[in-house]
């Protein structure tokens, strides 16, 4: 019986909550996702990230030229900058009151990345312990918080310490739940910065990391296959564009930055770059080439500087601006990235004709291979509307039902499974308002042999693409992430392998735009009357058995598949804000073809001798 809204709503449900109460009781506002730190965009990283802005900025501003990060074994972070330090009167405001800070005045901060005074605090807030010290021309100024409250203000004293900023945390781990910071994943944004910041040095643990040549340094070590042409590098105050093209399919834009903040989502800048550089080669080669013949194989990063950048939420993926500052009257970012393309990249292919000669047989190639395939993808589109795959293959989310044109895109995730039993679980136990569910019919076929136009004929994969939105383009791409879901087993091992073949194989960019992950669910459930503990590993199943006790009621289940676990189980580890998820990532380390051909070429002896030598009997997991 539902409850009448006089019994359920009065004056006694009005709550106010003060800002500390506000971050810490809705995180999610403020960070995005809590996460165990598995992921890249877990909260603990922005909690990371918030800070280093603060010390980024200052570099922009010209003060310290290196930044030292330090991470404990039991996760707490000291970020030292050596800029100008906080002014000393202001440190407890800066650090703990909303929308307080130097970056309102436009000229102590040009174009910096925090805006809005809410980024530390919210670190403040969400850590059980927060230090802050702040060095100015000899005198040293330290505050101490606890969850967002001053515990201890220490008067101004004499040092002999360089000016700057040392923020100490711990985030609080009854909020993020497990964390445990990944190397990898910090060395990756600390890279990131240098990349951005040439003349940066960050210190990570004692690691020295720096940058001598930028966005190409970038691109060299992110790209996975060899360029046809040597990375072409164009820059201007506050632009910057580094681009290349590969043989494969699809366009990959590895990067893209506002004000040294990765917008992992593009936006307009990103934008104005994909359609300048169609605009571009049109007029150089005075062809109307198609679009996707121009993009196709492209792999490119842009980092561009805006003044006050609004950004589409808190977490800054996004960028939002139309114009170079809100100055009325100001530039587009549009006009801004035309205008340098249309005349930067214009003579530098006049200069270097052999790469215009590259650029364009590519182009040609390309569209020699659409031409190829085009009859075969329209008979297909025209077979999938028949097969009515919104009623066949996918459980929509009912934001796509609902509203095509909708702007919660970023909240969209889509489940690639296979079999009834765990289509079935995930169906039910999924939101269905921004979740949606694929089912796969047994395995798919081997990708790796198959030519471009195979996939169309084949109506599993073609099921597949429709369902994704990328039949003709990967700006159609229908979810912002694309998570495959297979049991833990050797079946799911297979199926998880001929599923990332087919998007490395075909759809790179949707790895290299970080659209594409694998769903991590428990091996174990440690449970006695009173406890239930889902554990990832075997070491987390000990840990769990050892804090249950070995008690007679003490029962622990391996579970074999994802049709095991019961839907109201599974509910909570597809929750988007408690969800593990790893990320697909490709690094110019990872021999994409060799790996390809050692896995699902054809059967050597050489991969023979790899699987027996590495042959685990199912029943050995269980033990």
């Amino acid at each position: 019986m539902r409850p009448t809204p006089e019994a359920s709503y009065g004056e006694e449900n009005i709550i106010t909550l003060d800002p500390v109460e506000h971050i810490r009781t809705r995180a999610g506002m403020y960070i995005g996702k809590l996460g165990d730190g598995q992921s890249a965009d877990d909260g603990i990283y922005v909690l990371l990230k918030e800070v280093l802005d603060n010390s980024i900025d200052e570099f922009m501003m010209g003060a310290g030229k290196r930044i030292e990060v330090t991470i404990s074994e039991v996760g707490q972070v000291s970020v030292r900058d050596y800029g100008r330090g906080i002014p000393l009167g202001k440190v407890v405001d800066v650090v703990s009151k909303m929308n307080t800070g130097g970056k309102y005045d436009s000229k102590a901060f040009q174009k910096s990345i925090g805006l809005n005074g809410v980024g530390l605090k919210a670190v403040n807030a969400l850590s059980t312990t927060f230090e802050v010290v702040a060095v100015r021309d000899g005198q040293l100024k330290r505050a101490e918080f606890a969850c967002g409250k001053l515990t201890q203000e220490h008067d101004i004293e004499p040092t002999e310490e360089k000016n700057g900023t040392r923020i100490t945390f711990l985030p609080d781990d009854t909020i993020f739940e497990h964390y445990a910071y990944r190397d990898d994943i910090v060395r990756q944004m600390l890279k990131n910065y240098t990349y951005l910041n040439r003349g940066l040095t960050m210190v990570f643990n004692g690691q020295r990391l720096v940058s001598q040549n930028g966005l190409v340094d970038l691109l060299t070590e992110n790209m996975t296959e060899t360029p046809l042409y040597d990375i072409v590098h164009l820059e201007k105050e506050d632009l910057d564009i580094a681009l290349t093209h590969c043989n494969r399919f699809g366009e990959d834009y590895i990067f893209s930055f506002v004000n040294g903040q990765y917008t992992t989502l593009g936006g307009t800048h990103q934008q104005a770059f994909r359609e300048s550089i169609v605009k571009t080669l049109r007029n150089f080669y005075g062809k109307n080439f198609d679009v996707a013949d121009i993009r196709s194989g492209l792999t490119a990063v842009i980092s561009i500087r805006v003044q006050d950048p609004v950004f589409e939420s808190q977490t800054k993926i996004k960028l939002g601006s139309k114009n170079m500052s809100p100055e009325e009257g100001a530039v587009s970012i549009r006009s801004y990235v035309d205008d340098f393309l249309s005349e930067q990249l214009d003579n530098y292919l006049h200069r270097n004709p052999n790469v215009a000669d590259v650029i364009k047989a590519k182009i040609l190639d390309n569209e020699k291979e659409r031409n190829a395939i085009s009859g075969v993808r329209k008979k297909a589109k025209e077979k999938i509307k028949k097969a009515n795959i919104f009623n066949k293959k996918l459980s929509d989310c009912n934001i796509h039902l609902t509203d095509s044109n909708n702007d919660r895109k970023d909240e969209t995730a889509i489940f690639i499974t296979e079999g009834n039993s765990a289509s079935g679980s995930i169906s039910m136990s999924r939101d269905s308002s921004t979740q949606a569910v694929f089912s796969l019919r047994g395995k798919p076929k081997n990708i790796y042999t198959m030519k471009r136009g195979d996939i169309y004929k084949n109506e599993e994969l073609f099921l597949l693409q429709a369902a994704l939105g990328i039949v003709d383009s990967i700006d159609d791409l229908r979810y912002n992430k694309v998570i495959i879901a297979t049991d833990a087993d050797v079946d799911g091992m297979h199926i998880r392998l001929l599923l990332l073949t087919f998007f490395i194989r075909f759809y790179p960019e949707v790895i290299n735009t970080r659209h594409l992950f694998i769903l991590q669910t428990p091996l174990f459930r440690v449970r006695n009357k009173k406890r239930t503990i889902y554990c990832y590993s075997e070491d987390e199943r000990d840990k769990a058995a050892q804090e249950l006790g070995d008690t007679k009621d003490r029962e622990i289940t391996r579970f074999k598949g994802l049709g095991e676990i019961n839907w109201q189980e599974f509910k909570e580890f597809i929750r988007p804000d408690k969800m593990r998820l790893d990320p697909v990532t490709m690094k110019s380390s990872d021999s994409v073809q060799d790996l390809l051909e050692f896995y699902m070429g054809p059967n050597t002896s050489t991969r023979q001798t790899f699987v027996i030598d590495n042959l685990v009997i199912e029943e050995d997991l269980v033990q």
